[in-house]
């Protein structure tokens, strides 16, 4: 065996292979046999290393595969730009991007493809997109699901909770066919996030730990109420906690809530805080316009601004990858193994924290109790859409608790202090 720019030769002989030679290169040689096997061995073993060099180098180079569902929605003008920034996976971790939709909005998905590459980030490698369901999240590591676009009316309420069964169903079994084993998968947006995540992983079982809702978006707003009350910034509010259901029924929970670096007669260095609720009262502005407000801007199909969508995505998927910031907690949508006392089979959100790559829930958080009352009004809903969904009930009937406050207000709070 011979070597000639990395290919090799078998010839039977010592004649054939002085035959060979002087046809091809035109000379001849007087070399043994037994020593040209020995240097057609040495040719073979440098090009098997370097063929083995050039599989390593690859695998070096080799893209995060990240995937955006419905990616001519906005959101993902808001979403694009801060993804292939390198502020969530790394600037060091370079990104393939597949944005995916349906095929009437293939002409959309070309220009955006068209936009993302104009950008000339550094870390992404290449950007494309995709219609063919068939084709959808090959090679995926991340998947974020965006609320679908969808111009068919919606005749009822049970009949929008049955059509996203046809659809976790649908992507479901192509993220379990086509994408990597470890992928992960984050839903977002406003459009039954629960009850979307819960069938994702009903439908994918094999990938059932690693989907998750985010929350961090009606986090964020109650976050942002709040500082406008305290006439201070939102980025100083933290610990507020979402629970229930993202895109319906839930209650934020200023119970552990504190806010940083608050201007008053009080200063303390910069990791001092206070508790949101020992600075807030106006009680009357808690229980009606906190409550009420917060109700509107959360109820399902209350679209989030592409803003605060990629925001609450982004900054989730950094938490995932990166771990969520020492002692602070975070609100996510998780499947319930019993935590709390809330029941198991649904997606719930609950305070958790992200550390080496995963994510943990707080059970460990002091007086954070939900009585019994509060969290059969808060589980109602989400079982009614999971069997409505699935057709085990024909007709949604929402939870009636009487005068049930929507959002925790810590009113024992109030009455000791």
């Amino acid at each position: 065996m011979i070597d000639r720019g990395g290919k090799g030769l078998l010839l039977g002989g010592h004649n054939e292979f002085l035959e060979y030679a002087q046809l091809y290169y035109g000379v001849t040689s007087s070399m043994t046999t037994q020593m040209m096997m020995v240097i057609a061995q040495e040719n073979l073993e440098t090009h098997i290393g370097k063929e083995l060099e050039k599989e390593a180098l690859s695998d070096l180079i080799n893209p995060l595969q990240v995937w955006i569902t419905s990616a001519s929605s906005p959101a993902s003008y808001s979403l694009i730009p801060i993804l292939i920034s390198g502020e969530v996976f790394g600037k060091n971790t370079e990104i393939s991007l597949t944005l995916f939709d349906q095929p009437k909005v293939e002409n959309y998905l070309k220009v955006m493809v068209m936009e993302t590459q104009d950008m000339a980030s550094q870390i992404l490698l290449r950007t494309s997109y995709c219609t063919k369901i068939e084709e959808a999240f090959r090679q995926a590591q991340v998947i974020i699901m965006l609320d679908e676009n969808t111009e068919k009316e919606v005749t009822s309420l049970e009949d929008c909770l049955r059509s996203k069964v046809s659809l976790c169903r649908l992507y479901a079994y192509h993220i379990e066919k086509n994408a990597q084993e470890s992928v992960r998968v984050i839903v977002g947006g406003k459009n039954f996030v629960n009850l979307k995540t819960i069938l994702l992983m009903q439908f994918a079982p094999t990938i059932a730990h690693n989907i998750v809702a985010v929350a961090m978006g009606v986090e964020g707003q109650a976050r942002a109420m709040v500082a406008r009350k305290l006439k201070t910034t939102s980025s100083c509010i933290k610990d507020v906690i979402i629970w229930g259901n993202i895109s319906g029924n839930n209650y934020v929970d200023l119970r552990k809530a504190r806010v940083y670096g608050y201007d008053s007669a009080i200063w303390g260095p910069p990791n001092y805080s206070r508790p949101v609720l020992s600075l807030l009262f106006d009680r009357e502005w808690i229980q009606k316009e906190f409550v009420m407000t917060l109700k509107n801007m959360t109820a399902t199909g209350k679209l989030f601004g592409g803003i605060l969508a990629a925001h609450s995505i982004t900054t989730t998927l950094k938490y995932w990858y990166h771990g969520s910031p020492p002692g602070e907690i975070v609100s996510l949508g998780v499947l319930s193994e019993g935590q709390f006392g809330i029941p198991e089979g649904i997606v719930f959100s609950m305070p958790v924290k992200f550390e080496n790559g995963t994510w943990m829930v707080l059970t460990d958080l002091e007086n954070i109790e939900i009585s019994g009352k509060i969290m059969n009004n808060l589980t109602s809903d989400l079982f009614q859409e999971k069997l409505v969904a699935l057709g085990n009930n024909i007709i949604f009937q929402p939870y009636r608790s009487g005068n049930v406050f929507r959002y925790f207000t810590s009113l024992s709070y109030y009455e000791e202090h």
